[in-house]
């Protein structure tokens, strides 16, 4: 027994926080322009991606449950949102739907794989539709059990956008 250190009644160990923050983080490579801008990002280009999706939920605590401990699987996590978007995004070319000359040039090319976007496709954007997409994903299947939170889009490794479930 160590001595010095008081141990935690039964009811104190076993309490676990309401919610817990569990983050899984995905990488993809995309090309992009963001046609109006200033300088280099006019042109076409590409980056290698990360995308953090951050879920809340509560830590399962059915006796004998294949989750006991966990608020879900990451492995389930990952599968959900590759499902949902990084399949679709994965080698593909997001482009602005405003941004003709682009978007009927890429549609000349024989199953080239281009994402049309309803905005143009900045981190901050594409961090929002990420939200967008993935919070109809996580929500279809698991309803109100786990809520997405953040949605963290990296274009590099210094630069990324954040969307925020709003408080």
């Amino acid at each position: 027994m160590v001595t010095g250190m008081a141990m935690p009644d039964s009811n104190t160990a076993r309490k676990a926080p309401s919610d817990m923050l569990i983050t899984r983080r995905l990488e993809f490579d995309a090309g992009h322009r963001i046609p109006n801008h200033a300088s280099q990002c006019r042109h076409l280009h590409g980056h290698r991606y990360a995308l953090e999706i951050t879920l809340a939920g509560e830590i399962v605590q059915t006796e004998g449950a294949a989750e006991q401990g966990m608020v879900m699987d990451f492995s389930d996590m990952k599968a959900i949102a590759h499902a949902a978007l990084v399949e679709r995004w994965d080698h593909a070319f997001l482009v602005y739907q405003g941004d003709r000359v682009v978007a009927e040039f890429l549609a000349t090319l024989p199953g080239h794989k281009t994402v049309v976007l309803p905005v143009v496709p900045t981190a901050e954007n594409l961090a929002v539709e990420a939200f967008r997409i993935l919070d109809a994903a996580y929500a279809d299947t698991y309803g109100k059990q786990l809520r997405l939170q953040r949605v963290r889009l990296y274009e590099t490794p210094n630069n990324w956008a954040d969307a925020l479930r709003p408080s």
